[in-house]
């Protein structure tokens, strides 16, 4: 069964989304309930294949992101990536406006995903971010920030369509925080599934002697040891 609006919500709902922002504050990223099944997730991964679904195809290698390749939608998504993304924002809109308001930010994201991916577009930033990624043995992403333009969304989730232990091994989740006058911290998650992790897009709020300070934070994939990995990527803003 495909995800339908109603489900994509009840299912994004399943999520204790109180401890979510929690794990967030503390780490920088935290993972959702499940939002896919084993068959959705197949149905999803096999899209990759279709390329009029796509509007640019990206080779890692080629522009020395690291390796493998990933494909961005055009802006007619598919119904369940459309669901999910549309189901998540509202969650993630809370801990948006928290951190900007701890980090004395402006807050523009309106209530509606679609009043804001209208004002990206009033702003230039006209081009899908939603992605399909595909690593295969060997391949691994670069540490780096999905800012697209001047109109961000500080959250963005990726969900795992492929087995982690079982389709692949290696490939996990990788996230390091620059902290100021000492050395760097490093998380890595393996991730489930079907399940979502959602993460910073480039910063979050840190607690320090002199109040809140903002912890630049980078995403990227550790090297893929055996299999293939598919993963989908939701990002909440349009590309420029």
């Amino acid at each position: 069964m495909k995800p339908t609006p109603a489900e994509a919500r009840r299912r994004v709902a399943g999520t204790d989304w109180a401890a979510l922002a929690a794990e967030l504050d503390e780490y920088g990223s935290a993972p959702t309930g499940p939002l896919l099944s084993p068959a959705e997730c197949a149905a999803l991964a096999a899209l990759y294949d279709e390329p009029q679904l796509f509007r640019t195809t990206v080779d890692l290698a080629r522009h020395r992101f690291g390796s493998g390749a990933y494909r961005y939608f055009t802006h007619d998504l598919p119904a369940p990536v459309a669901a999910l993304r549309a189901a998540l924002y509202p969650r993630l809109l809370p801990v948006a406006r928290d951190w900007a308001a701890r980090l004395d930010r402006p807050a523009p994201w309106p209530d509606a995903l679609q009043e804001w991916l209208e004002r990206c577009r009033a702003a230039g930033q006209d081009r899908s971010a939603q992605i399909l990624l595909s690593y295969g043995p060997g391949d691994w992403n670069a540490l780096h920030r999905d800012v697209f333009g001047e109109l961000v969304f500080p959250l963005q989730v990726v969900i795992a369509l492929d087995e982690y232990g079982t389709d692949y091994t290696g490939g996990e989740f990788l996230m390091v925080e620059q902290r100021p006058r000492a050395q760097s911290r490093g998380t890595a998650t393996a991730l489930r599934q079907g399940h979502g992790l959602v993460f910073t897009t480039r910063d979050r709020p840190v607690r320090t002697r002199r109040g809140w300070s903002a912890g630049a934070m980078r995403h990227g994939v550790s090297t893929v040891r055996s299999g293939r990995r598919r993963t989908l990527g939701l990002v909440f803003h349009d590309a420029a």
